[in-house]
Formats: structure tokens, sequence, C-alpha cells
């Protein structure tokens, strides 16, 4: 079979089989009597050898090895292949995402490209300062994409930063299409994530993150709704009273949950459901005096009846700081009155 023909059957070029050639990787088993290439059947079954090992990423160099070296294992070679071709999809997926974010920026021209480039590089420099001052660049010059800001603040570990991220994230004018993402986050089997996410959702102010957080006091991360808890709280959304006063109960931000009830108390509406389940937890029997005496506390700015009956009640409590703070708030409530 004539060079010619050997390239149509294979779809290997007459050059590339010069070429296979002069690398000593074929040779023709024979010449004709007008002195051109002659290939074998077998001279064919190699040239496919050949295409099917360099479609693997093999070199011209490591295909002649693997032939025609007995002793060549192909693990080692095989684990290096994978190893480059995870390392160089890695790097092609990091392009695309840049190429993506960039386009969804759309940029007025070239150097609207160059500056969301550099703000994108220094998102992800070593140096905090940097990252924080491209989180407030990001609000004050070419804006950041959203996918960008999220994935950013999602990642920092640094507070100063993530304030700074959280910031722009919420001033950006594109919380919406944010907030999917931040969703995502919740979800997230880190839990330093999850806590990210959420408290990014609570700095944005619109219903969406509302119904995000009112979501979230169902999360399975009590960090989660703790976060959840305290910002419906500033948002005057009563679903958050349960888990505030098992914040209280449970002593974990039990200040600023005591706070968040309060400010909601100033509904009358609820100011009497917020004693009511404080004095139920205060009567379920299984309450240390430590836990009185947080409850006791948090009942001081709740107004009403069915608060200062319980403070009554409390003045005269076996543990003597409870039995205080109750007797200390009933004598300023009736001063109040």
């Amino acid at each position: 079979m004539l060079i010619g023909d050997v390239a149509r059957r294979s779809g290997v070029s007459a050059r590339m089989l010069r070429h296979y050639e002069s690398l000593g990787l074929v040779r023709p088993t024979g010449r004709t009597e007008s002195g051109y290439r002659e290939y074998s059947g077998e001279d064919v079954r190699r040239i496919f050898h050949i295409e099917s090992l360099r479609s693997l990423g093999l070199s011209l160099r490591d295909v002649g090895r693997a032939l025609d070296d007995p002793g060549f294992a192909p693990a080692e070679l095989v684990d290096d292949l994978i190893r480059q071709t995870r390392d160089r999809i890695a790097a092609e997926t990091d392009l695309l995402t840049r190429l993506r974010r960039i386009g969804a920026a759309e940029p007025a021209g070239w150097e609207d490209v160059l500056q969301i480039v550099v703000l994108l590089r220094a998102l992800g420099s070593k140096s905090a300062g940097a990252r924080q001052r491209a989180a407030l660049s990001a609000v004050e010059e070419v804006p950041v994409p959203v996918e960008a800001l999220v994935e950013a603040v999602l990642s920092e570990s640094d507070p100063n930063v993530a304030g700074a991220l959280r910031w722009a994230l919420a001033q950006s004018g594109e919380a919406g299409p944010a907030l999917p993402l931040l969703a995502e986050g919740l979800g997230s089997p880190a839990a330093e994530v999850r806590k990210r996410a959420v408290r990014s959702i609570a700095e944005i102010s619109n219903g969406t993150a509302t119904a995000l957080l009112r979501d979230a006091l169902t999360n399975p991360d009590i960090v989660v709704r703790a976060y959840a808890a305290l910002a419906l709280g500033a948002r005057g959304v009563a679903d958050a009273i349960p888990t505030l006063i098992e914040m209280i109960v449970e002593g974990r931000n039990d200040a600023d949950a005591a706070d968040a009830l309060s400010a909601l108390a100033s509904d009358p509406a609820l100011a009497d459901r917020i004693a009511t389940g404080l004095v139920d937890r205060l009567a379920s029997g299984t309450t240390g005096a430590p836990v009185r005496r947080r409850l006791t506390q948090a009942l001081a700015d709740i107004p009403g009846a069915t608060t200062s009956r319980a403070l009554a009640e409390l003045s005269h409590d076996e543990d003597r700081a409870v039995a205080l703070t109750a007797t200390y708030v009933l004598k300023l409530r009736n001063a109040r009155e």
C-alpha cells in the first residue's frame, strides 16, 4: 500500500507519516520498483496504534517507548497524564470563569476589561489589604461581577475583608442575582461557608432575602438559625421569636437575642406572645439557675401584665441572683408606671 493510500485510509497526512518515519515510529516494509514507500497491513495497524496512544495525550517519544519497549509500564505514565489533564482542565475552567465574569460586567471598552481583570486578581490576592481595597473598589469603580463577589465573600476568613465584601454585595445593585448563589452557600457542608452565607443574606434588605432568612430558621445549623433570627428580629418578623428565645435558653448570643425580642415587643401585638414564650420556658421545670437569670434579664424589656406577674414570682426565686434581678426590674417598671 502506497503512502497516499495509507493517508486516505488512516486519516494521517502523508507529511505526518514521513515525520513518523523520521522518528523511527513507522518503517515502511519496503519500496516499490519505482522507489515509493510501501506499507504492509502490519504497518497500517501500527499507525492506528500510534494515533490511539496520541489521543490519550502521550508524546511521540512515549508512544515509541510504549510500542517498542517490552519493559515499559504504563501505570506511572497514565497517572501522570491524569494529573496533567486535571491541571489543564482546572486552568481552562478558571479561564472560562474569568471570561464569563468579564462578559457579565458588560464592559464598555478595553479599559473597563483591564480594570475588571485587576479587581478580580486583587480579590484573589494573599494580602488582606488588597482584597479589602478590591471589595471597596467593586462599588466605587467598575462593578465586579456578582458571582466573583459571592465566591469571595463565601471564602473570606479575614473579618474586615469579609465585612467590606458583604457591604459591596449589598450595595452592588445586583443583590437579587447574588441571593440564589448565597442560598446555595447555606447548604454547604462547611460550617464557615454556611455562616458567611447567612451573614451576607442578612445585609441584603429586600423581600427575597427576608424569605431566605425565614427558611434559614429551620436550617440544621444552629449558627445559621441564630444569625437568621437576629436579622429577622431587626426587621420585625415575628417568625424569629421561638429561635430568639431558644438562643437565650442556650446562652448563644443571648444578649443580642434579648435586644431583638425587645425591639419586636415594641409591637403590642407581639409583646404578650414574647412574654408568654419566655414564661413558658421558665415554667418548664428543666431550667437551671443560669438559664433563669438569662430569661429574667430578657423579660426586663418586655412590657405587659404577663411579664410583671412572672417577675413578681421570680423575685422569690431560690437563686439569689435571679431574685435580685427580678426585684430590681420590677422596681424600675413600677417607677415608670
